[in-house]
């Protein structure tokens, strides 16, 4: 390296010349001389250490000229010039910095973000008294209680003024008992708007062999009281025994736990009263399969002997019917349901040598349209 430095300066001082004068002893730096003749370097070959100040040339020799073929550009950064250098010890390794407690969000940012708040929100806690303090009907402290009841009550007559027809046979069934077999049917359907319809009924039973028992047909006007409850008004007529016609009042409906009821008053042109009620409930085994337990009881304010009824508790009919529906609109189905007659109406069976407690098997089929 020492021969090599003296053999730069050798060359540099033969080149040039003498130096006009000692820079040994000036205070300030000086700067080489450079002759005209000299070649600039190439902006590839330029001395790394161009525009370092130099203490002196006697004091301090030039660096040899540095061979760009033979240098290792691995390891050179090659930052722009512009940049300003930064010491290695201040570069930060950001591979090894925990990133996970930095928050990186602005300043303008929700301080809360990102926190999980505890929402203690009431479980079906009733609503404050306050949300009933309003009117029933907003609209009427605009428009007024009696334009907006008219306005409603027109809205109902409009939507429930396309009458529609519903037939339904609920019970047609041939029955298996001690003595003589018999049948009953039992079908209703009406003609009407969801408030005011024209409803029929028709009910009857006999034994086979022998004239009918009892058959009846009923003719009603039905209005709708309340979502589910229908009060029906009309006549009954009586076909077999004695003729008779009823005034009928009475409610048909859908009770709570989905009871069926159907429940009349008769009041027949000779003036006897008697009761029916009726109530059945759909228990569903599956989608198709349905057990209906049913009950009819049937009362008289006096004795009836020529329709052979006591008064009081006149009968009682209880039973269950297994039913599979192929399809909603018809469902084959068997049973069993027991007959009692109780008081009065239980001596004039035995009178007329009939048995007042029957047990009926039966099959039969329901049916709508």
């Amino acid at each position: 390296m020492k021969l090599m430095i003296a053999l730069f300066l050798s060359s540099t001082l033969i080149s040039t010349g003498a130096l006009a004068q000692d820079h040994s002893n000036h205070g300030t730096h000086a700067k080489p001389a450079v002759t005209d003749s000299a070649e600039k370097p190439k902006a590839d070959n330029a001395n790394p250490h161009a525009g370092h100040q130099m203490e002196g040339i006697k004091t301090q020799a030039k660096e040899p000229p540095v061979n760009h073929d033979e240098m290792d550009h691995g390891g050179m950064s090659h930052e722009s010039a512009d940049e300003p250098d930064v010491s290695s010890d201040m570069k930060m390794d950001h591979s090894q910095m925990d990133h996970s407690n930095m928050n990186h969000s602005s300043a303008d940012a929700d301080p809360h973000a990102g926190h999980v708040m505890p929402l203690n929100l009431p479980v079906n806690a009733p609503p404050p008294p306050e949300a009933f303090d309003g009117p029933t009907h907003a609209a009427d402290q605009f428009v007024g209680e009696e334009a907006m009841a008219a306005s409603r009550a027109g809205v109902a007559r409009a939507v429930s003024g396309t009458p529609l027809f519903w037939f339904q046979g609920d019970r047609f069934e041939y029955r298996a008992r001690q003595g003589e077999d018999g049948y009953l049917w039992d079908v209703q359907g009406y003609f009407g708007g969801d408030l005011d319809k024209f409803w029929f009924k028709s009910e009857g039973e006999g034994s086979f062999g022998v004239p009918i028992e009892s058959a009846e047909v009923q003719a009603l006007y039905s209005k709708a009281i309340a979502p589910f409850f229908d009060v029906q008004a009309g006549v009954r007529q009586d076909f077999a025994g004695p003729d008779r016609t009823h005034a009928v009042i009475g409610i048909q409906g859908l009770a709570p736990y989905l009871f069926e009821i159907d429940t009349a008053l008769f009041l027949s042109n000779k003036g006897d009263l008697t009761a029916r009620f009726e109530g059945e409930l759909d228990q569903r085994i599956s989608q198709r399969l349905i057990l209906q337990p049913r009950a009819e009881v049937n009362l008289s304010a006096q004795d009836i002997p020529e329709l052979g009824i006591g008064s009081g508790l006149d009968s009682l009919e209880a039973g269950v019917r297994l039913r599979y529906e192929f399809s909603r609109e018809f469902a084959p189905y068997v049973g069993i349901e027991q007959e009692w007659k109780f008081g009065g109406s239980r001596d004039f069976a035995r009178a007329a040598g009939e048995d007042p407690s029957v047990t009926n098997y039966v099959v039969g089929i329901r049916f709508w349209f």
